[in-house]
């Protein structure tokens, strides 16, 4: 979404939170960054500059506000609700891959070069990959700062710095004080392994169908709800973790135990993707409301998040273990692979404790101890090998158009496992799962056409949007997936 200078003023004249992570308001006068809902007293028009993104306020000289904190912001929800390669590079950066691979890495991943990776950025965002990688990195040095004990050195080098010296710089241009001075007006603790921090989101936002979805169908030995938060385990670039995310108010409570600090960034990206907090609610709902059934189930519990997953190759896998079975009997096959092929954790903690198993190991797997009918057997190995010689691609970041057509070359893939898999996987907000029986089976309740096709014809006034449509309608059933866990 591009907005005009004048749709910017009335964003800050009326403190508008909804557009938070759209854009942010650069004072001349005080050389400050804002979000557009700072409750600061609104300067002057003359005085305003609009960047689309913290790193661009940054390369103009612009430091953040100490009070509204615009780079702890929600995330623009564009990065989520588009294909494109400035979606998918924004996807990228936010998991460090810049940090990891540089910019040739991250031009890779998109299939483009260097130079056109650069120009698309400062195209779009008034920043190139670096500026865009190093407001990230500031960013997490911050919350390093402010949640653990780590020494200064520690901070650097886990937020991804080469330095102390450019960590410290850094720090002085972003946030315009010290490291030691922004610890100063905290108070840091816990293991050094461990951070807790609040991630924000756009409200409206409605827990339930949400959280009641991840625990329903949540893998023995790999996921688990404990005294009100959902946990999981999660592979990271240098090394396992666990994530806690527990709903309240006005956030989510995130604590991350990790192997290594370098994946907090990662860590936190992967979370705020799996819980689809970067969404724009009120645009979703206001499009889907207009629907004279659907309206009625959006207007009583607004603000749905679609479930997703923080491993997509994970999904995949998940997913066809799930064809033509219930949920229950899903879980069970899925923990059954856990404890038989999954890397073992060295610190279990409660029901964790494995990692999920890669496609390289279900590959090395013998295909006879695996009880399921021999053609689902069949097109198991096929996506896991398709995953491990990179046929198909689910990874953050990858192309949407061109991982729903590599599904649908493999065998045994139909239209339930495809948009499963493309809704939440990657996160494509149009993925529609018609022939599911929990969405045919809420649609004919509400008077929807209860058929596939003709269900998915009444939905194209839904799009882009299906995919939200799709957790209406679950949390609409009595399954377990539309409430939250006791």
């Amino acid at each position: 979404m591009r907005m005009t200078r004048e749709a910017c003023l009335r964003a800050v004249d009326g403190r508008d939170r909804r557009f938070d992570g759209w854009f942010v308001t650069a004072v001349r006068t005080t050389k400050i960054y804002c979000r557009p809902s700072c409750p600061a007293r609104t300067p002057q028009s003359r005085n305003m500059e609009f960047y689309p993104s913290a790193a661009a306020a940054q390369q103009a000289g612009y430091r953040a506000c100490k009070r509204c904190r615009p780079d702890a912001s929600p995330g623009t929800p564009a990065w989520n609700e588009r294909a494109d390669a400035t979606a998918r590079a924004m996807r990228l950066i936010s998991d460090g891959v810049v940090d990891r691979d540089g910019v040739p890495g991250l031009a890779r991943r998109l299939g483009y070069s260097v130079r056109q990776v650069e120009r698309l950025l400062h195209t779009e965002l008034g920043a190139g990959p670096l500026a865009l990688a190093r407001a990230a990195r500031a960013q997490t040095g911050r919350t390093l700062i402010e949640s653990t004990s780590m020494r200064m050195h520690e901070i650097a080098y886990s937020a991804g710095f080469s330095s102390l010296r450019s960590f410290n710089d850094c720090i002085a241009q972003v946030y315009g004080t010290t490291p030691t001075a922004l610890r100063g007006r905290t108070h840091a603790g816990g293991d050094r392994g461990t951070v807790s921090l609040r991630l924000p989101y756009r409200e409206p936002f409605h827990p339930d169908s949400l959280f009641g979805h991840l625990v329903a169908t949540a893998v023995p030995g790999v996921e688990e709800w404990s005294e009100g938060a959902y946990r999981t385990t999660v592979d990271l670039p240098h090394g396992p973790g666990i994530v806690s995310l527990r709903p309240a108010a006005g956030h989510i409570a995130c604590t991350a135990h990790l192997a290594d600090m370098r994946d907090l960034s990662a860590a936190v990206n992967r979370c705020r993707w799996l819980l689809d907090l970067d969404a724009d609610p009120v645009l979703v709902d206001s499009q889907l409301a207009r629907d004279p059934v659907l309206g009625t189930l959006v207007r009583s519990h607004p603000g749905a998040r679609v479930p997703r997953i923080i491993d997509g190759p994970q999904f995949a896998i998940r997913a066809v273990l799930g064809q033509q079975i219930s949920t229950a009997a899903a879980r069970t096959h899925a923990g059954r692979l856990v404890r038989s092929l999954g890397k073992p954790l060295d610190h279990p903690d409660g029901t964790l404790t494995h990692l999920f198993p890669t496609p390289e190991a279900l590959l090395d797997a013998d295909p006879s101890s695996l009880a399921m009918p021999e053609s689902r057997r069949r097109t198991l190995f096929a996506v896991a090998g398709a995953l491990a010689n990179g046929t198909l691609d689910l990874r953050l970041g990858a192309d949407w158009s061109g991982a729903r057509t590599a599904l649908d070359e493999l065998p045994g893939i139909g239209p339930w496992t495809r948009e499963s898999i493309l809704m939440r996987a990657l996160g494509d907000p149009d993925a529609f799962i018609a022939t599911d029986l929990g969405v045919k089976t809420s649609a004919r309740a509400l008077g929807l056409p209860g058929t596939p096709g003709a269900l998915t014809k009444h939905a194209e006034a839904w799009r882009p949007w299906r995919a939200y449509a799709v957790q209406y309608l679950w949390a609409a059933g009595d399954h377990a997936v539309g409430r939250m866990p006791e």
